[in-house]
Formats: C-alpha cells, sequence, structure tokens
C-alpha cells in the first residue's frame, strides 16, 4: 500500500490560506440541499461557457472531430449542457469528500454487484474501468458505499490540496495509488482488490496504440489496461456511470468482465476498450468530459495539431 499523506503544521501558513479560505466557504456550501447545489454548479457551468473561451474551444473541437455529422445548433446546445455538468462536478466533490454516509447513500444507486462478488468469489482481482465523466467523484463514492475499492490517481501539487484530495476520495474507499506506482496497482490487484483505472484520455505515444475513438481514425490510446491485465491475478470489468434526473443521484452499472482479454493483439484489445467508451459516453454525451485535449497526439510526430 502507498503510503497516504498525512497533515502537516505548515498547512496552517500564510502560503495556505486561501485554499484553506476556499475549503471553508465549500464546507459551509456543501450543507445545502442536493438540489440546491446542483442548481448552483450549473448556474457556475454557463458563466464557465462565457468565460472560460479556450477551454469552449477545445471541448467544441472534441465534439466537432467526434460528431461531424451532427448539426451545428445541435452541437453548441450539448457544449452548453456540458458546461453546466462541468459546474455542477465543483459541488459533487464536496459531498463526495465529506457528506456522511447516511447523507450520500440516499444518491447512490447501484446494479451489477454480483459481477464483483463472482470474480472476488473465484479468487481474482477487478480492474475496474472507468471513464473521465464529470460526476466521477461521487461515482467513486457510490461504489465505495457497496465495496470499498482502491484508486488510481495523479498526486496534486499542493500538498495540501493532495492531502484534501486523497482523504477525500477514501471517505467510502480504502486508499489511493499514485499513478507512477505500477508495481502497488498489480499488488492490489493480487490481493483480490477492486481497483479503478481511467484509460480514456490522451497519455501521449508511449505505451500507446493509434486506433478509432468516435470519428478519429488514429487516436492515442494507452495500453496500460492490457499491461494489467496480463500482469495480475485478475479480470477487468467495464461500468457505466451517470447522473440520474430529477435529482435523484447517480447510477453505476456494473457489467460482465471483458472475456478473452487480453487476446494478445494490442490493437484489437484497445479498440475494444474504446469501444466501451463510446457506449458509455453516448448514454450522456453531456456527462462527459470534453474539456480534455483527447487528441493532441497524432501517429506522426511532425502532423500539425487537430486544436489550431
Amino acid at each position: 500500500m502507498v503510503k497516504a499523506p498525512t497533515f502537516s503544521w505548515r498547512f496552517l501558513l500564510p502560503q495556505y490560506w486561501l485554499l484553506w479560505l476556499g475549503v471553508g466557504l465549500m464546507w459551509l456550501l456543501s450543507w445545502l440541499p442536493y438540489r440546491v447545489l446542483m442548481l448552483l454548479g450549473a448556474a457556475l457551468g454557463r458563466l464557465l461557457h462565457k468565460t472560460l473561451k479556450s477551454r469552449a474551444k477545445v471541448a467544441r473541437r472534441n465534439l466537432q472531430l467526434c460528431f461531424p455529422d451532427m448539426p451545428d445548433a445541435e452541437r453548441e446546445s450539448l457544449l452548453k449542457r456540458n458546461f453546466e455538468e462541468s459546474g455542477k462536478a465543483l459541488f459533487e466533490t464536496i459531498i463526495s469528500w465529506w457528506w456522511p454516509r447516511w447523507r450520500f447513500a440516499k444518491l447512490a444507486h447501484f446494479s451489477g454487484y454480483h459481477h464483483l462478488k463472482d470474480a472476488i468469489a473465484a479468487g481474482k482481482g477487478v480492474l475496474l474501468l472507468s471513464g473521465h465523466f464529470l460526476h466521477l467523484e461521487a461515482a467513486g463514492r457510490v461504489i465505495g458505499l457497496t465495496h470499498p475499492s482502491v484508486g488510481f490517481y495523479r498526486p496534486h501539487n499542493n500538498p495540501l490540496m493532495d492531502y484534501l484530495q486523497y482523504h477525500g476520495r477514501i471517505k467510502s474507499n480504502k486508499y489511493m495509488i499514485g499513478k507512477r506506482e505500477v508495481k502497488a496497482l498489480i499488488h492490489a490487484l493480487n490481493e483480490q482488490e477492486v481497483c479503478f483505472y481511467l484509460p480514456d484520455q490522451d497519455y501521449g505515444r508511449n505505451k500507446a496504440e493509434f486506433v478509432p475513438f468516435f470519428a478519429v481514425a488514429d487516436t492515442a490510446t494507452t495500453t496500460g489496461t492490457l499491461l494489467f491485465a496480463k500482469a495480475a491475478n485478475c479480470v477487468v470489468i467495464p461500468i457505466y456511470s451517470y447522473r440520474l434526473p430529477d435529482y435523484k443521484g447517480y447510477q453505476i452499472e456494473i457489467l460482465p468482465p471483458l472475456e478473452q482479454f487480453p487476446t494478445g493483439d494490442d490493437k484489437a484489445d484497445v479498440i475494444r476498450v474504446n469501444q466501451w467508451v463510446e457506449q458509455a459516453v453516448l448514454k450522456h454525451p453531456e456527462q462527459y468530459m470534453w474539456l480534455h485535449r483527447r487528441f493532441k497526439t497524432r501517429p506522426e510526430p511532425d502532423a500539425p495539431s487537430l486544436y489550431h
């Protein structure tokens, strides 16, 4: 297990006061009803859509690349809804990290748990494939309420923020593993843990295959999923997750394990992973993190950027 960040008295120094002020404000807001928090989040998202021009440009370009046949008006509507959902994510973070179990449990809806239990009963760990959905913090809490699990994350450069996010994310889960701690994740899988892994962003050309993702024929896609599946005694299980309408909370659907995976054909295997991501996105495309430059790495290093 990777050592968890611990509280340090240096966090009380003036350089951290502004962050503490923001944390205090968020803590006060966390007492508001869920519906009010989501309405505030949507309003914040509409403001961000007007002010974060560069991020809106990236998201708009991603939608153009992925859905070239979608009418412009429909795509712009999707973009605006995506920013509203992005605003909600801030408030989902505070309720996921700070709400007590009894309160958050009212928002948690979980199906397919038998797939996890069957894998563990068979002596396997579970590499749980999720994606960069805007409600990811809430999804992790929902899963933890049913089966406390292990997260794979990027430690924050700010030590206080790293402390807060680590302990917030293990509110109902076991522990977190830094993204460079590959051996630690393999060990956790061999200990029959359920471990989150997100294979759907552009991590560069190292250990990646260029395969289709929606309408982009050559998308840099990590082979990390295959590395863990090969190295550990585990099964690979994808999930669907999404916000429910009418402020009912969050739905997690655990799907059956991927059969005969990996096959040894890396390109075919990561195509299969991308196809699952596409299916998950299409359930609620407005809830996906389109703000990330998903297609920044091109097959030829000197090829022009898709984001000009």
